[in-house]
């Protein structure tokens, strides 16, 4: 009888050369969640709601959230979705596509879509999906990185590289992975950022939305660990302290969609009240 290889995702293989970035981005996990929780609890009190988690990774926010919630955690990588067995008790996990969300309409107060759109092949359908599953006046929690951010034109949050941020998908594919990474050039989530124009016109007719780039600025100078965790970010970080410019970032970061959200701010963090 032929025995199949077991293949290793690539997050989890650590001769990959994002395998220590990977790791730490799971190690810090859980204050990411209290982080996202920390953003939503300015719309609304995060008790006793029913609550999405799409594209929930190994679980960090969905065990936050589920402590006083009714969560279901719903992820295509069912690796992924194995790290969270240790929760069962409060999680129910699904193993499913973001555009095929195995569960009714007018379902969710909460959604959270936490670093996750960028991935994803039709952004405009899923913002659609996530409307019509969310309860009147729900709230969708939405991060992502920015496509037209300085910081990731220099290194882009996925690949560590310079100029991929700006690149489609395809571009990435047959400019990059063909020659560099071939193990992953068939990948189905293969990152394309977005632009703050671009997420607006998928919110503008659905959302009542509102950035919090100031918050998240004083949260990661005042020792917030469950903001940044590439090597580039968390140097910029010390050297920003070390020369004592906090109080100068602290101080131009703002909520406006203006050049600093467009062209500085590496992350966008949202929180949008359905229409």
């Amino acid at each position: 009888m032929e025995v199949k290889e077991k293949i290793t995702p690539a997050w989890l293989d650590e001769s990959h050369p994002n395998y220590e970035r990977w790791k730490r981005a799971r190690s810090i996990s859980k204050e990411r969640g209290k982080f996202v929780v920390s953003i939503i609890e300015k719309k609304i009190k995060c008790s006793g709601l029913t609550v999405l988690d799409l594209g929930s990774g190994q679980g960090g926010t969905a065990t936050v959230l589920s402590e006083n919630n009714n969560l279901f955690s719903l992820d295509i990588d069912k690796t992924r979705l194995n790290f969270q067995k240790d929760f069962d008790q409060y999680i129910f996990r699904i193993n499913g596509d973001a555009l095929n969300v195995p569960l009714k309409d007018d379902s969710f107060d909460l959604i959270i879509l936490q670093d996750v759109i960028e991935h994803l092949q039709n952004p405009e359908l899923i913002i659609s999906v996530l409307y019509n599953l969310l309860k009147k006046d729900g709230i969708l929690y939405l991060s992502t990185p920015n496509k037209y951010s300085i910081f990731n034109f220099f290194t882009d949050p996925h690949w560590g590289l310079p100029f991929v941020s700006i690149l489609r998908r395809k571009t990435i594919k047959e400019m990059f992975l063909k020659s560099y990474r071939k193990s992953e050039y068939k990948r189905r989530d293969i990152a394309q950022l977005v632009s703050l124009k671009e997420l607006q016109k998928l919110f503008d007719d659905k959302f009542e939305y509102k950035l919090h780039t100031k918050y998240s600025v004083n949260e990661l100078f005042n020792g917030n660990k469950g903001i940044v965790w590439s090597d580039f970010h968390l140097k910029i970080l010390k050297l920003l302290k070390a020369l004592k410019l906090d109080g100068i970032v602290r101080g131009i970061s703002n909520d406006k969609q203006g050049f600093i959200n467009k062209f500085i701010n590496p992350t966008f963090y949202f929180t949008l009240k359905k229409l």
